[in-house]
């Protein structure tokens, strides 16, 4: 069987300490036929590292190269461009979250994905982890009715990052993550919402199958931080149901990769709850209808293992499943620019229409 060639567009201190190390251990399934990043210095270790054929720090060399999958992890600003050009030259697509800064460029790789007959994959890592696939697999099975309320809660260990003072937990050392991909809202979109609760609407809209119809935000930026590292955020969502979008920064040491993330649904016929860090999942529909799943210890963690390997299985014509659609991706990002959009303005924010 011939091997699918793989692509990546941005190579980064995440691509390299998470997608790279587990693109390398399905090596056999695939050829590594071009990378592009800026700094020549770390290009080059790149290329050694892993054997590409092509490094360049301009993308359309690697798109030139010729891909069958395609890793986007570049900065947010420039998604829809490295997105859309591999999918245009043949590839299926894993893009780092958010997927744009822009809704209708997140919706735009959606459809080209569907016109295209391509696979677009979001770095939704949770989505993957077997905790979530079982309360997806119950929510579906048993739901809560119609639902009329959604909170939505996160804190992770992003204050100093978003400070322009330091990194992330899980940073690759060889590569301290660039200030500007986190902080210089052309290229982010803004602080902690885009970070890191674009993470949480991933989870809690796969969870729902809601999309966000209106929000009204308030942002905080303390200690005169260059973004935003706390949310809370109100939301009305199609079909009536309203709730709750929250996040904060929390300091380095107070949790590791042990994140706090809560979802709690409240319907016409019940509730459901899933925390991460306390690794619950509950379903209550009445006193004999009352579903709590049996977890392993940390089985909450985050890992982004689930996106690389279900790319590369789905590029493979293998029964598997898509667990962070484009779609999925265009719904958050859409939510999250409303958000921003009432940040500014004060008002409440509908969200524009596709």
């Amino acid at each position: 069987m011939a091997k699918l060639r793989l692509g990546v567009i941005g190579a980064g201190s995440w691509a390299l300490s998470s997608h790279l190390p587990n693109f390398a251990r399905r090596r056999d399934e695939l050829e590594f036929v071009g990378v592009s990043r800026k700094g020549p210095e770390l290009l080059e270790k790149v290329q050694d590292d892993y054997g590409f054929a092509v490094a360049s720090e301009d993308y359309r060399d690697v798109v030139d190269a010729g891909m069958d999958i395609c890793l986007v992890a570049s900065p947010t600003g420039l998604h829809h461009e490295h997105a859309k050009a591999a999918m245009e030259a043949g590839a299926h697509v894993l893009v780092e979250k958010p997927v744009t800064i822009d809704p209708a460029d997140a919706w735009d790789l959606a459809e080209t994905a569907e016109r295209l007959d391509r696979h677009l994959l979001v770095s939704f890592g949770w989505n993957y982890r077997p905790m979530i696939r079982r309360a997806k697999a119950l929510f579906d099975e048993k739901g809560v009715g119609e639902i009329e309320h959604v909170v939505i809660t996160m804190s992770s260990v992003t204050r100093e990052l978003l400070s322009n003072t330091g990194a992330y937990p899980d940073a690759s050392p060889e590569a301290v993550p660039e200030q500007a991909t986190w902080t210089d809202p052309k290229l982010s979109g803004g602080g902690y919402a885009q970070a890191q609760l674009s993470h949480a609407l991933g989870l809690g809209l796969w969870l729902t199958g809601l999309r966000g119809a209106e929000a009204f935000a308030l942002m905080a930026a303390p200690l005169g931080a260059p973004v935003e590292l706390h949310d809370a955020i109100s939301v009305r969502y199609a079909g009536g149901a309203i709730g709750t979008l929250a996040g904060g920064s929390a300091h380095l040491g107070s949790g590791g990769n042990k994140h706090q993330l809560e979802v709690r649904a409240i319907g016409s016929q019940g509730q459901f709850q899933i925390d991460l860090e306390r690794e619950i999942v509950w379903l209550y529909r009445g006193t004999d209808d009352d579903t709590r799943l049996d977890l392993e210890p940390n089985a909450g963690l985050y890992d982004c293992d689930g996106p690389p390997n279900a790319l590369i299985d789905l590029a493979l014509g293998r029964d598997v499943d898509n667990c962070s659609p484009g779609e999925l991706g265009a719904r958050t990002v859409e939510l999250l620019d409303a958000a921003y959009r009432s940040a500014a303005s004060g008002r409440l924010e509908a969200v524009e229409a596709r």
